[in-house]
């Protein structure tokens, strides 16, 4: 998954400076055509292979199991979260990062009971695409990459930074690569199947499924880029 990543990074790079357009309808999705077309492909595989794969796992396996394995990944993904906590400027945030997986690391037993959360200690994710955007780099056009979705330059740059952030990166596992490729399948596995009602409730209600999917992926990414915080400079006027 990681190896993916880097390499549409580059690609995506190359095919931007060569095709980039001024986008008239303001969407700022000047490859839309293209988007729709890669939207539309991973939208099958997942219809064929990752929402049926997901659903395997919710009916088989049970929700303690689950529930571990989902700590256990977001434990792991906790010292990406603290890099840019610092990153950002957000010490107490940062602290509680830390504090998250000092605890849950040796209480939860390597992040498989999230100790932290039971005591007061509340989660948050944080990634270098969103440190980006807290020092104001713009999102750039609108991407949708194959198997990886929504992943504007801006997101995916952040995606390799974050790569290096990760201690894992630099544990010198004799089968590393096997770690890596599992830890990316269970993350996918994970991530689909907590939101298959989710998605299929917004497919369901939507008229545009692809305009849905790239208006909720924005809100949600400048939301997170906020903190939850309102975005008092694009308030509407009455």
């Amino acid at each position: 998954m990681r190896g993916l990543r880097i390499f549409g990074a580059l690609m995506a790079g190359l095919w931007l400076a060569g095709c980039a357009t001024q986008d008239p309808s303001g969407n700022n999705d000047p490859f839309e055509n293209t988007n729709r077309a890669i939207f539309a492909f991973d939208d099958k595989l997942d219809q064929m292979f990752f929402l049926p794969g997901a659903e395997f796992y919710v009916n088989t396996v049970p929700e303690p199991v689950r529930d571990g394995v989902h700590n256990v990944l977001t434990n792991l993904d906790t010292p990406v979260t603290l890099a840019n906590d610092f990153l950002q400027g957000e010490l107490d945030r940062g602290g509680e990062s830390m504090m998250r997986l000092v605890v849950n690391t040796t209480v939860g037993v390597g992040g498989i009971i999230d100790v932290a959360t039971k005591i007061g200690i509340p989660y948050h994710e944080e990634d270098f695409g969103q440190t980006l955007g807290v020092w104001g780099v713009p999102e750039g056009p609108y991407l949708v990459l194959p198997l990886l979705g929504p992943d504007p330059p801006r997101d995916l740059g952040g995606g390799i930074v974050d790569i290096f952030l990760d201690p894992m990166t630099y544990i010198n596992l004799r089968e590393h690569t096997l770690w890596s490729a599992g830890r990316g399948f269970a993350s996918t596995l994970d991530t689909r199947a907590r939101n298959i009602d989710t998605l299929k409730e917004v497919r369901a209600t939507s008229v545009d499924y692809y305009a849905t999917i790239r208006s909720l992926y924005r809100q949600n990414r400048n939301n997170e880029i906020r903190n939850g915080k309102a975005d008092i400079e694009n308030l509407p006027n009455y």
